[in-house]
């Protein structure tokens, strides 16, 4: 089997025969020297432009203890004044996975001289966008200026008695002169470890090698700075990387046999687990009535299941707090169930195995979770397949479930698991399957505004509405935040819909706690200078909640295909009172534009002193090929094209002519 982590971890019963941690593959404990050459530089023939550049780089992993330990170097050539902003160092880590430790740091100036950090490290949640926040030990290095040098090193220390993914990441956001890497496995007993590298390897650089002493080391030079781009697919998919795969058996490398033996371990590691356990009968009989349609019954228990606490979802807690509650891992589905609590992985199985009691036709899958990685079964890496979920056969129809996936509603996956290749486990093998892509309409956001025009600005109340896989992400965000948060959270988020400078103040509590209901809100907004003058007239723009769209795909080229995360619909309902003494003279022509996999509509209508403006954005696109970018871009323009119409606005009793 393999335990590669694609955000997850698997723990291994190992603790008895694993020895201590072993030392660093490198010590590290000394500076690389510093070249002349280097401290003169301006600039890099080979990355012309750069703020900076990575002068070198070092990783040594050691997976050969009870805990495994990562040794990092970096060294960072500072060309530009933009580029000083790498002097401001992050060091991203999860908590309760691993822990950063040893940070040492310097600068030095072109003149060669060094100054020693020593200042403060701080531990902050880095938050790049809605959907990109990670934590980090942060620190700024004196005088990082134009032409010096920063360096720094760091271990990562790895949990005991678990085996993480081990990797090696070549591509980063600045251009990579000379880089450097080793791994020393874990190789006791019948382990082995394999490697592969999905995305390729830079130009000139060699495939990893083992060597006599058992450790795999590999250089490379000149590696391209990773270009990022908006609604990219997953980076690991893209940059250059190697990954390592450990293996309890040398792995088969017959791609049909390899998955047929991998099918039928886990189908028995599954049903061993789930078992027959009388008590989950009895508690199927207290769920649902017998007059339930299967339906109903399947809900009902979908709905329990969810309410067990989800050790998943909540924030880390250390190994003594663990042991104050009595937090222990289950043997089968029956402890989890009298516990009251598993792991998101646990609790869906729990579900297999209540709705087997019930008397469904339920089966245990594993998929691909597209978040890290588009799966390939020929990479033959088990450990891709690393979320599982339920099918269901209800009334002629499959259902694809996983309730161990906090917030999810009934009838959906997480985002991540939807449209994901998987295995049907059964005794045999299993049987490949695909996870369907729900419709645009199950996941929505819906603006629904009843505002005033007075003296050029708009005041009202906006309900904000999510459902499906929009409301699931965002509760599954804010599930570990108080009150205050969630407040800040919600008002930012409408924020960024509506112009700059708009003032919002959220007005009700939403539901955070479940899952079919929506997630809705309402607010107090007011938007000034909505209204310009015009002579006599007065010009009122139509798209008040357009502002995503404003910059959406403005860039003429494209590196990488364009990937959306699920179908979404957005809808805006506008109802804006005018002014007395005021009304619409002339109102846009309604437009839709159905391009198929996306459509947008909008229209305007005037009823006496008000104003209704109805605006749709659907999307049923997943993945866009880098060819098929410009059409993209060209619905996105008309979008942006429409949203910049206006309503002109005249004195009652004065046309629009004049």
């Amino acid at each position: 089997m393999s335990f590669q982590r694609c955000g997850l971890f698997l723990t291994l019963c190992l603790i008895a025969i694993l020895s201590s941690p072993g030392s660093s593959v490198r010590a590290g404990d000394e500076w690389q020297p510093i070249s002349p050459d280097d401290l003169k530089m301006t600039g890099e023939p080979k990355a012309p432009g750069a703020p900076a550049i990575y002068l070198y780089r070092q990783v040594d992993r050691n997976d050969s203890g009870s805990a495994g330990t990562e040794y990092n170097y970096v060294r960072i050539k500072i060309l530009t004044e933009e580029g000083r902003k790498y002097g401001n160092v992050e060091i991203p880590f999860q908590k309760g996975r691993y822990s950063v430790a040893n940070i040492r740091a310097r600068t030095i100036r072109q003149d060669g001289s060094i100054i020693n950090f020593d200042g403060k490290i701080y531990e902050n949640t880095i938050v790049k966008s809605k959907a990109d926040k990670y934590l980090a030990k942060t620190f700024t290095m004196p005088e990082a200026g134009v032409g010096s040098i920063v360096e720094y090193r760091f271990n990562y220390n790895f949990e005991e008695n678990r085996i993480f993914d081990s990797h090696w990441i070549l591509s980063e956001e600045l251009f990579t002169r000379h880089a450097q890497f080793t791994l020393k496995p874990y190789s006791r007993d019948t382990w082995v470890v394999k490697w592969l590298s999905p995305a390729g390897l830079p130009e000139g650089t060699q495939q990893a090698k083992e060597g006599p002493d058992h450790v795999i080391r590999m250089t490379s030079d000149n590696i391209p700075a990773f270009q990022a781009e908006d609604y990219m697919p997953p980076v690991n998919e893209l940059k250059f990387r190697v990954d390592f795969i450990y293996n309890d058996s040398t792995p088969e490398m017959d791609l049909n046999k390899f998955w047929s033996k991998f099918g039928k371990k886990e189908n028995d590691r599954v049903e061993g687990f789930v078992g027959k356990h009388k008590s989950l009968e009895q508690a199927v009989a207290q769920i649902v009535s017998p007059s339930d349609s299967p339906e109903v019954k399947l809900r009902k228990i979908y709905a329990r299941t969810q309410q067990l606490r989800n050790l998943s979802y909540q924030a880390a807690i250390t190994e003594q707090e663990q042991k104050r509650e009595r937090i222990r891992a289950a043997a089968n589905v029956e402890e989890v169930w009298k516990q009251g609590y598993g792991n998101g992985w646990t609790i869906t199985w729990t579900f297999l195995a209540l709705a087997r009691a019930a008397g469904f036709d339920a089966s245990p899958c594993l998929v691909a979770s597209r978040s890290e990685y588009f799966f390939r079964k020929e990479r033959l890496n088990s450990a891709e397949l690393n979320a599982n979920v339920v099918l269901v056969r209800v009334d002629g129809k499959d259902l694809y479930l996983d309730p161990g996936a906090a917030f999810t509603p009934f009838g959906l996956l997480p985002w991540m698991e939807t449209g994901a290749q998987g295995l049907k486990l059964d005794k045999d093998g299993g049987t490949w399957i695909a996870t369907p892509v729900p419709d645009s309409d199950v996941s929505r956001i819906e603006h629904q505004a009843q505002m005033k025009l007075s003296e050029g600005a708009l005041e009202g109340t906006v309900k904000l509405k999510f459902t499906g896989l929009v409301a699931q992400y965002r509760r599954l965000e804010e599930r570990n935040e108080d009150a205050s948060e969630r407040k800040k959270y919600l008002e930012e988020e409408l924020k960024d819909a509506i112009p700059a400078g708009s003032e919002v103040e959220l007005k009700s509590s939403p539901d955070w706690a479940g899952s079919e209901t929506p997630l809705e809100a309402e607010f107090r907004v007011k938007v000034p200078g909505w209204l310009s003058a015009a002579g006599r007239k007065a010009l009122l723009p139509a798209g008040l909640f357009s502002a995503p769209e404003k910059h959406i795909f403005d860039h003429a080229q494209r590196v990488y295909p364009v990937y959306f995360r699920y179908p979404f619909k957005k809808m805006d309902d506008v109802q804006i009172e005018l002014p007395p003494g005021w009304k619409a003279a002339d109102l846009p022509q309604p437009f839709n534009r159905d391009a198929k996999a996306a459509e947008f509509k909008w229209s305007v209508q005037s009823d006496g002193n008000d104003l209704h403006l109805h605006r749709e954005i659907r999307s049923d696109i997943l993945l866009v090929p880098k060819d098929l970018y410009p059409a993209l871009r060209g619905f996105y323009q008309t979008v942006r094209t429409e949203d910049d119409q206006q309503v002109v606005l005249v004195p009652a009793g004065t046309s629009a002519n004049r």
